[in-house]
């Protein structure tokens, strides 16, 4: 019996060191990869980069088209507009409203005929002059307020010095005005408008309140009013407020401003 129990201790005491040792084993054992694996590394290449086809040096040919500059536009230009016609000067002549505003009209349309065609660049311009015409049209006295340009400043005076006889002025008496003559490639001046010149000019302003402070002090006037009424016997002439007129109108606004271009 004592021989059999110590047998039973020995092989429980076997089993337990079989069992503890089959579960650390995994951990004791260093396992190594396999050979195949062990030297693998892995380097970064750029992908290879394909290969282009020889480009063919140009011809003669080629390379001078290449090279020979687009033409370039023409500056913009316009023609002098022509002188005031007979029937012009006739209507001017006798045409008194507003400091005879038809004949200042043609004289500065005379005078940019004779400057001939302006172009765009550094030589158009605008030239302003101040003129003095005697009762019998010659001028009296002429000078240049400004200039915007030299050379229309010098074809304005050539033109000037060069104007035929002219009409006598409208009123018997000298005519002084200032005019601005337009050298411009868009625009040389336009007729302005007389449909409103049978209105009387409207009376020069006088403070009805102004004192010196010295003298007696006058009572109050009444201002008189530049509402005036055009007489019924008035006649606006060719410039009548019609369709064809507003017409010319538009259409010079948008010759000035390229409307619509």
């Amino acid at each position: 019996m004592r021989f059999d129990f110590r047998i039973g201790i020995f092989s429980a005491l076997a089993l337990s060191l079989a069992l503890h040792v089959g579960v650390l084993a995994p951990w004791t054992v260093k396992v190594l990869p396999p050979a195949s694996l062990r030297d693998l590394r892995v380097e970064l290449v750029d992908p290879p980069v394909p290969e282009r086809p020889p480009v063919a040096a140009p011809s003669r040919k080629m390379a001078a088209v290449a090279v020979v500059p687009a033409p370039e536009a023409p500056p913009s230009s316009m023609p002098a507009p022509p002188p005031p016609s007979a029937e012009e000067w006739r209507l001017a002549a006798t045409y008194t409203p507003k400091n005879s505003k038809r004949y200042r009209h043609n004289w500065g349309q005379l005078v940019r005929s004779k400057m001939g065609t302006a172009v765009a660049g550094p030589d158009q311009g605008m030239v302003r002059f101040r003129i003095e015409i005697a009762p019998d049209g010659k001028i009296a006295k002429i000078e240049e307020l400004w200039s915007t340009s030299a050379a229309a400043a010098k074809l304005a005076w050539q033109a000037v010095r060069a104007l035929p006889p002219l009409p006598p002025t409208p009123t018997g008496k000298p005519l002084v005005f200032e005019q601005t003559i337009s050298f411009l490639p868009y625009e040389t001046g336009w007729p302005p408008s007389y449909k409103l010149d049978c209105l009387p000019d409207p009376p020069v302003f006088d403070n009805p309140y102004a004192w010196d402070g010295a003298s007696p002090q006058p009572a109050a006037r009444e201002v008189p009013s530049n509402r005036d009424v055009a007489p019924s016997d008035c006649v606006t002439d060719t410039t009548s407020d019609s369709i064809e007129e507003e017409e010319k109108e538009l259409k010079r606004q948008m010759d000035q401003w390229r409307w619509g271009r």
